[in-house]
């Protein structure tokens, strides 16, 4: 199978084809529920991950929501 390449938080990373975006995070170890993400550019709203595809050369911004006080 080959593979893809694209870059997270300014780092490129290599993952399978086809992932939507909750795969990608769950993929890359994340919690889908305490992130934001910025996809190309522009913030993409949760309700979009599950159809969003990520492809070849995808640029993504992820910030993890910390708690604390």
């Amino acid at each position: 199978m080959s593979m893809i390449t694209l870059q997270v938080n300014g780092d490129d990373r290599i993952c399978e084809p086809n992932l939507t975006m909750i795969e990608l995070l769950e993929y890359l170890g994340l919690n889908p529920r305490l992130v934001a993400v910025e996809y190309n550019g522009e913030i993409l709203h949760r309700q979009l991950w599950g159809n969003t595809i990520i492809q070849n050369s995808d640029r993504l911004e992820i910030v993890t929501i910390v708690g604390g006080g």
